[in-house]
Formats: structure tokens, C-alpha cells, sequence
């Protein structure tokens, strides 16, 4: 077993694989493994554009420390196209944003290995590596996170309705703007 599956971290991850040793072998040669949601996390398919205007930056050092502070879980970046933010399992069925899809039961994703935290060019990394097994986003935030992106992209956002004053207002977590019909 490589030294990647030896972590409680990995094995976490990899809990859903009928065969972790096939994970580990993909870290092994710096590859991702494909695995599959719905077990101990489903993933929220959150597209970059949509995240960096939540940033106001697309600069990898930012945003990570954007999504670290807003999500406070887990998030994988999948350069160039997507980020995914790894959720309860359960969220797919209970999803109230139309702004990306979650993958639950039966889905898979690309994981890098747990040490990967480099933005590459390629391969995906961890633009927020977990901390501890079982901690993950709260899917209220990565929605919340994905509607004011969209707010900033459409133009919007002005001082008034909180989407104005720079990212979220200095990160404050449950303040930014909610849809009439969603409960906090």
C-alpha cells in the first residue's frame, strides 16, 4: 500500500471504492483516482466562472483562500473548467441552487491525492485539502457562495443588497444574500 492510503484522510476518501488499492495506485503515479459520491460525500459541480466572480479573483492563492474561509471544507479544483466542493452525503437530493449540479449515489469524481495542494495545469488539486474525516461544506454557503457569483457576473450586486462591498464582506459566513423562499 502506497503512503497515501495509510492516512485516515485517504482511507476516508477512498471508503466508498470497492477496491481502495486501485485509488492508491492512481496517487501513486500523481494521478487522480476516480471515486465515487454519494457514500461519505457527495460533490457540488461549481463552475469557475461562477467561483472566481464570488472571489473577485481568479489568481489560485486567492480563491483558495477565498473558498477556505466562505466554505470551510473540502474543495477540489479541476483546473480550467470546475471546482467541486465536497458536501454531505444526501445533498444531491435536497439541492436548492439551479447555479450547478451535485453528485451523489452512483456519481464519481476525480480526487487527487490528499498531499495535492499545488495548482497544476492539469491535473486537479486541492484548492481546499481536508483537514479531518467527516468534515465537509455546508451546502447552504456553496449555494449562497454560487448565487452571489452569478449576481457578479450578471452585474447585479450593489452596496445595498451585500454584494458590493468586496468578497462577501470580509467572508462573513450566513450573510450573503438568500432567495425569499430558502430557510436559513
Amino acid at each position: 500500500m502506497s503512503q497515501f492510503g495509510e492516512s485516515a484522510i485517504a482511507r476516508w476518501l477512498t471508503s466508498s471504492s470497492p477496491d481502495p488499492a486501485i485509488a492508491n495506485e492512481a496517487w501513486y503515479h500523481d494521478r487522480p483516482a476516480m471515486l465515487r459520491t454519494g457514500g461519505a460525500y457527495d460533490a457540488v459541480r461549481m463552475p469557475r466562472m461562477l467561483v472566481h466572480a464570488a472571489a473577485e479573483s481568479s489568481v489560485p492563492d486567492v480563491v483558495a483562500g477565498f473558498l477556505a474561509e466562505v466554505l470551510d471544507g473540502p474543495v477540489i479544483c479541476h483546473p480550467g473548467a470546475w471546482y467541486y466542493a465536497l458536501v454531505p452525503p444526501g445533498t444531491c437530493e435536497t439541492w436548492p441552487c439551479a447555479e450547478a449540479v451535485v453528485r451523489g449515489r452512483g456519481g464519481w469524481l476525480g480526487i487527487p491525492r490528499p498531499d495535492r495542494t499545488e495548482a497544476a495545469s492539469v491535473n486537479p488539486y486541492w484548492a481546499v485539502p481536508v483537514q479531518r474525516r467527516g468534515t465537509l461544506c455546508a451546502p447552504g454557503e456553496v449555494a449562497n457562495l454560487l448565487r452571489v457569483g452569478r449576481a457578479r457576473v450578471e452585474g447585479v450586486g450593489t452596496e445595498q443588497d451585500g454584494l458590493g462591498g468586496g468578497p462577501f464582506h470580509r467572508y462573513t459566513p450566513g450573510y450573503w444574500p438568500r432567495r425569499a423562499d430558502e430557510t436559513p
